[in-house]
């Protein structure tokens, strides 16, 4: 019997099965304790400006509380991507039976990918709030890959809540999980990046020096015409030296914070997070994002960005658009291509859609990061609320329960409709 159990593993090891989609179905709705502690326990001048200045946003309204506290929302406000830095565990202390359920990954041995990242906020963070976030797993959808196999797509909600209980956002991102042998037939990425021009060069500075926010300059939902472009945002050549200012502000996020004393601590407990460098010695697993050495053991041309910072270039571009009096209600994109240090991204957007709902004043963009090589990247759309004439004050939208446990009964109902 013992020697029969061995062999069961590996033939399932790596393999997709019912048991594991049973399981991992087990776990909907049931919040799931945080590893980290946030990066920022409450919003904070010098915390808000690090943050937006870490991917390239002077904007006044995050950075100056003098002229914030001109604008209607009377306070310096956090950027709407500033919630990856926030949120305090709110998942209670799991029992034996919760604990047991929440063991292990129902998915080891398959390769895991994000797919998928949503944002819907509801009101802004504001100088000096707390918040609370609660994760919790809502959808999963087996779905047949292009390869013929089977990959599992799962849904993971992070609600916010600030200090008050009051709901800000939810952030709500799609994982593909693949067998490896069907992913083992895409073809390697090949790199071909080449040194830049001094005309390239030039074209890049002169799209900065170009940038212009629409501030303080209401944009009025009557003056926008389907087909219009937003003002594109220039982000590159992306340096190593990027990635370590965005960490300045973001904080680390998959690896606990500290150094020396404090990551040997954490090595101690999880040694899994520090594979050996090229000395032997244990670093981070996040190092491939600024180690091309170790970005290629893992089969990668060269280190690349975060998925997060190109959802937060894409905030940028569309809050510079709208201006202080308009309100960025729902992004939703997917990272499709490595963004690699060195490349150029140009973020860019259009007006697809224009209506008024429920006395909102609705855009609807499509909006995009486009590298040097004319490839999209990252695809998206986005929702923006824009004041009128007549209403010149944008009413924020309502989230569709008050509190944490109602939206985890909403979210689970909405994913139960779209399965």
């Amino acid at each position: 019997m013992s020697t029969a159990q061995p062999a069961a593993r590996e033939e399932t090891f790596g393999v997709l099965t019912d048991a594991a989609l049973e399981r991992s179905r087990r776990r909907l709705g049931v919040p799931q304790r945080q590893h980290n502690p946030p990066h920022n326990y409450e919003v904070t001048w010098d915390g808000v400006r690090h943050f937006a200045y870490g991917y390239g946003d002077d904007n006044p309204l995050y950075s100056d509380p003098e002229y914030a506290a001109g604008t209607r929302w009377g306070s310096l406000v956090a950027p709407p991507a500033f919630l990856y830095t926030m949120g305090e565990d709110a998942a209670p202390v799991p029992d034996a039976e919760t604990k047991a359920l929440l063991k292990g990954d129902p998915f080891a041995g398959l390769g895991s990918y994000q797919a998928v990242m949503e944002f819907e906020w509801w009101r802004p963070l504001v100088l000096g709030d707390r918040c609370r976030v609660l994760q919790t797993q809502v959808g999963v959808q087996e779905k047949k890959s292009s390869f013929g196999g089977r990959t599992a797509h799962i849904t993971h909600d992070y609600l916010y809540a600030n200090g008050a209980g009051q709901m800000h956002a939810v952030r709500r991102g799609t994982w593909i999980n693949a067998e490896r042998h069907t992913t083992k037939k895409r073809a390697k990425e090949v790199l071909r990046q080449e040194p830049y021009t001094p005309e390239q060069l030039a074209e890049i500075d002169a799209a900065y020096a170009a940038e212009a926010r629409r501030g303080a300059e209401t944009r009025y939902w009557e003056d926008v015409q389907i087909g219009d472009d937003i003002q594109p945002r220039v982000k590159g050549p992306l340096l190593t030296t990027d990635v370590v200012v965005w960490h300045v502000g973001w904080g680390m996020q998959l690896t606990p914070p500290g150094a020396f004393r404090l990551s040997h601590n954490i090595r101690r407990k999880a040694p899994g997070l520090y594979p050996p460098n090229a000395l032997n010695v244990p670093d981070t697993v996040q190092r491939l994002h600024w180690e091309p050495q170790r970005a290629e053991e893992l089969g990668l041309p060269t280190s690349y960005d975060y998925g997060a910072m190109r959802e937060t270039w894409l905030t940028h571009a569309v809050t510079d658009w709208m201006g202080d009096d308009g309100w960025l209600w729902k992004l939703r994109c997917e990272h499709r291509k490595f963004n690699y240090v060195g490349d150029t991204t140009w973020v860019r957007g259009r007006v697809v859609g224009k209506q008024e709902v429920d006395g909102r004043h609705e855009v609807h963009l499509e909006v995009w990061c486009e590298n040097q090589r004319g490839e999209t990247t990252t695809p998206g759309t986005a929702v923006v609320l824009l004041p009128t004439r007549r209403r010149p004050r944008v009413e924020l939208p309502q989230p569709p329960a008050p509190d944490l446990d109602g939206m985890v009964r909403s979210e689970l109902q909405r994913f139960r409709v779209t399965d």
